[in-house]
C-alpha cells in the first residue's frame, strides 16, 4: 500500500482549514455521524454518505491521513473513527456553519423563558431560567451569578457561642441569608445591639456589593461615637461580606437528568458520574464559568481544554449575561457530552443569554 503524506491534503502553509474537498467532506461526515449517534463510523458507510463517489478504500485513505494529523482516532480495535478533541474544536471553529435563530425559535425560547420575568427573586429567576435551556438543549444548565444582589431591609446579629454569632440578612425580596461570624472576646451583648442598629441605619434598600465601601468609611468616620468591641463586630462583618470570590459567586446547576439520555455504553456512564463528581465541586466551576466573564459572545470548552472536565470529556458553552446598566454579572450555559449539537446549542445559549439580560435588567 502506498505511504500517503497527510500534509497533501492540505495547501502548504495554509493550515487545518485549508483541508481539501474530499477530505472535509469524509471529515464532516465523521463528525456529524458522531454527533448524532455517538458511535465511530466506518469507511463504508461513509462512502455512501458523501458527495463525492469514493470507494471505500479511497476513504480508508483519506481517514489514515486524518488520523495522521490527529482529527479522528480508532477506539478500541474498531475499524470505525471518532473525532478526536482537536478533530471537535477544528470542526465548530472551521466548519460548522453556526445560523442565527429562526423567528419561531427565538419566539420558542422567549416563551419558554417568559415565566422568568414573574419570579420572585433574582435566584429564583435565573432557576426558572436555566430549566427552559436545560430542557432547550438537553443538557446540564448553569449559571454563575452573584451572591450578594439582593437589596437588604434587615440585618441582625445572633449569638451563638460567646465568640460566635450568626448574622441574619434579611432582603426586600424576602430572602434570607445567614452567616456564621467569629466574634473578637469579650463582646458583650449590647455591642452586637449597637452593631444592628449601625448597620441597619445603612443597609436598607441596598445591596451587600454597593455598601461595602461606604461602611468602611462610614465605621472610620464613626469611630468616637461607637464602642470599640462594637467597632471589631461591624469591622468582622464587612470583612466576612468581602470574603473573596467563593462568597461573592454562586452557583446554580440544573438539568443533571438530561446527561442520563442516550447513554451508549459503560465509560459513557463512568464519564457521566465523573462529570457529576465534577459539579459537585463547586469551586471548580465557578472558576471555569468566570473566565467567560472577562470576554463578550459565547466561549466554548472542548473536553480537556480545560482541566476541571478533562476526565469526564464534557463541552461547557457558556455566555454573559448583564444588567440593567449594560455591566456583565453572571454567566450562564450548559454542560454536556462532547457530540452536543452545538450548531444548535450555541446560538440557543447566546440568545437566552440576552433575554435574561433584558429580564433582569427590567
Amino acid at each position: 500500500m502506498a505511504q500517503h503524506d497527510p500534509i497533501g491534503l492540505i495547501t502548504p502553509y495554509a493550515g487545518l482549514a485549508q483541508l481539501n474537498e474530499r477530505s472535509r467532506d469524509i471529515f464532516r461526515q465523521i463528525v456529524e455521524s458522531y454527533l448524532a449517534t455517538g458511535e465511530p463510523v466506518g469507511s463504508r458507510n461513509i462512502s455512501r454518505l458523501i458527495a463525492l463517489p469514493l470507494s471505500p478504500a479511497s476513504v480508508r485513505n483519506v481517514m489514515s491521513d486524518l488520523e495522521q494529523l490527529g482529527l479522528i482516532y480508532a477506539p478500541h480495535t474498531s475499524a470505525g473513527r471518532l473525532p478526536t478533541e482537536l478533530g471537535l474544536r477544528f470542526f465548530v471553529d472551521a466548519l460548522m456553519q453556526v445560523g442565527d435563530l429562526t423567528e419561531d425559535e427565538r419566539q420558542s425560547i422567549q416563551t419558554q423563558l417568559a415565566s422568568v420575568g414573574r419570579a420572585q427573586t433574582v435566584e429564583a429567576a435565573l432557576g426558572e431560567a436555566l430549566t427552559r435551556l436545560s430542557g432547550l438543549t438537553r443538557a446540564a444548565a448553569v449559571v454563575l451569578t452573584p451572591k450578594a444582589n439582593a437589596r437588604l431591609k434587615h440585618i441582625e446579629f445572633v449569638r451563638l457561642e460567646p465568640e460566635k454569632a450568626l448574622v441574619v440578612l434579611v432582603g426586600e425580596d424576602g430572602s434570607v441569608e445567614n452567616r456564621v461570624l467569629a466574634l473578637p472576646p469579650g463582646v458583650p451583648s449590647s455591642a452586637l445591639t449597637e452593631a444592628t442598629n449601625f448597620l441597619n441605619t445603612r443597609l436598607r434598600g441596598r445591596t451587600l456589593a454597593e455598601v461595602r465601601l461606604e461602611l468602611e468609611t462610614a465605621l472610620t468616620q464613626s469611630r468616637a461615637e461607637l464602642d470599640q468591641l462594637t467597632q471589631k463586630v461591624i469591622a468582622a462583618g464587612i470583612a466576612s461580606w468581602s470574603g473573596g470570590e467563593s462568597e461573592d459567586r454562586q452557583l446554580i446547576v440544573r438539568g443533571h437528568a438530561n446527561l442520563l439520555e442516550d447513554l451508549h455504553a459503560l465509560d459513557d456512564l463512568e464519564r457521566i458520574k465523573s462529570l457529576f463528581d465534577d459539579l459537585e465541586t463547586k469551586r471548580g466551576v465557578i472558576d471555569l464559568l468566570g473566565r467567560a466573564e472577562r470576554g463578550e459572545g459565547v466561549r466554548i470548552f472542548i473536553g480537556s481544554e480545560n482541566k476541571l472536565f478533562s476526565l469526564s470529556g464534557s463541552s461547557t458553552i457558556i455566555a454573559p449575561y448583564s444588567d440593567a446598566h449594560g455591566r456583565i454579572v453572571g454567566v450562564l450555559g450548559v454542560i454536556g457530552p462532547t457530540r452536543l449539537n452545538y450548531a444548535r446549542v450555541i446560538p440557543t445559549v447566546d440568545y437566552a443569554a440576552r433575554v435574561v439580560s433584558k429580564i433582569l435588567g427590567g
